[in-house]
């Protein structure tokens, strides 16, 4: 056991994060994405969500500030009336984050292309529609 870390990070996930450098990538999915699939590292966190793990996650990761957006979103598809009001509480999440101002939208299918160059991927529980986000890994100053 280790102190301040938060219980959900996992030790193979402190691994991820710990290996990952600067500009490195970490997508966490919600349950319909296609983790196995794509991940070059698949990191699997099911019955948990996605606040609850960038929550922590954000705890002890830096996002790039070299960058203008460091926190993506896989946009709604057009003519799909979902409105990702997650999205919401990711922001308040991230605020507290100097680097983030907003998300970059990316389509769908960018966003899986995206995320196979990713150094890893979450799989969590998330039920929520367009839950996916990918943080861009920065350095500590």
């Amino acid at each position: 056991m280790l102190k301040n870390i938060p219980a959900i990070l996992s030790p193979e996930l402190l691994k991820v994060l710990m290996e990952m450098g600067h500009a490195d990538e970490i997508v966490i999915a919600d349950g319909n994405f296609p983790a196995a699939a794509i991940a070059q590292r698949l990191v699997r966190l099911d019955g948990h969500d996605v606040p609850t793990i960038l929550r922590a996650v954000v705890q002890l990761f830096p996002l790039d500030r070299f960058v203008d957006k460091p926190a993506a979103v896989m946009q709604v598809v057009p003519g799909d009336p979902t409105k990702p009001v997650i999205w919401d509480e990711y922001r308040s999440i991230l605020k507290g984050d100097s680097a983030f101002t907003e998300f970059e939208q990316v389509e769908r299918f960018a966003f899986y292309e995206r995320a196979k160059k990713a150094y890893a991927v979450i799989a969590t529980g998330e039920s929520a529609l367009y839950a996916n986000i990918i943080l861009k890994k920065g350095v500590i100053e």
